[in-house]
């Protein structure tokens, strides 16, 4: 698939408006039986990182998707 400078821009500024970053550090060894998990599950890493926060923090997919609440827990 061709992507455009525009679009990618267009990408990036959508993003940088919706989204945050975290970096996080695993045990050397675990990266690729975390990836490989995520796999498993038909997910990317991000994805399953995600679904297990919200989870832990009890909040539904429509909450999470729109940084709604915090669960109670935080």
């Amino acid at each position: 698939m061709a992507y455009t400078k525009a679009g990618m821009r267009a990408v990036d500024k959508y993003v940088k408006e919706n989204y945050e970053r975290l970096n996080i550090k695993v045990p050397k060894g675990r990266k690729a039986a975390i990836e490989a998990h995520a796999r498993g599950r038909g997910e990317s890493v991000n994805g399953l990182v995600n679904a297990l926060l919200r989870a832990e923090l009890g909040m539904s997919a429509e909450a999470w998707k729109h940084g709604e609440g915090d669960g109670g827990n935080l």
